[in-house]
């Protein structure tokens, strides 16, 4: 499996049998690249053009946006309704959470998640090999919320996204007041990752990536 940061929550996504994944495309407005490349799925946790940029698919990319199961031959999908705020979607509507299921491998993708969700929620989120979680706060979790949920979640690898970095236009906080409580942290000088397996002795192993240049 590769992992590819294109900037803010979105990533790409390649599987054993060469299929794509793009999650949560974004519009020029935020100063990274827009250069996408073709993909034959694309999830959308909401719709702001931050996160749901459509003008990069093509005819066969199949668009996942909405809440439920969705049993691909080769990959499962689950999208988990919750908000974008901390006072149930009063300020900034929903967000979807997605959970990936393919190449033995679950990866949960939070979307702009903007509070602790519930128990009924959080039981769901057990088992995570590869946790994409929102640090910058503003507008989603902050650093100190972020690591409460690894806490809850368990995960064995994170990926921090949506945090201020030298290109991003948005006014995010860094990715330091999250860093600080994680208790062990691999920074790759890339924004490219290669997981060929992941251990079952890993836990709470933070990932944290090059943002991509302009």
């Amino acid at each position: 499996m590769q992992i590819i940061w294109y900037g803010h929550s979105c990533f790409l996504i390649k599987t054993s049998n060469g299929k794509r994944i793009l999650m949560d495309p974004f519009d020029n407005s935020l100063g990274y690249k827009t250069d996408f490349p073709k993909c034959d799925i694309v999830t959308m946790s909401h719709s702001h053009l931050t996160n749901s940029y459509l003008n990069i698919l093509n005819y066969k990319t199949k668009i996942i946006n909405s809440i439920g199961a969705f049993n691909l031959n080769y990959l499962n999908i689950v999208g988990i309704k919750t908000f974008h705020d901390n006072c149930n979607g009063l300020k900034r509507g929903s967000n979807i959470i997605f959970l990936l299921k393919f190449d033995n491998v679950y990866i949960c993708h939070l979307g702009d998640l903007g509070h602790i969700p519930p128990d009924y929620i959080l039981d769901k989120l057990k088992n995570i090999d590869v946790l994409f979680i929102p640090i910058g706060g503003h507008f989603t979790l902050n650093g100190n919320e972020a690591y409460d949920l690894c806490s809850f979640i368990q995960p064995k690898l994170i990926i921090p996204m949506h945090y201020k970095t030298n290109t991003l236009k948005m006014n995010l906080d860094d990715c330091k007041n999250f860093l600080i409580h994680m208790p062990v942290i691999e920074k790759i000088n890339s924004n490219l990752l290669n997981i060929n397996n992941i251990s079952d002795d890993s836990l709470m192993k933070t990932i944290l990536l090059k943002p991509p240049s302009i």
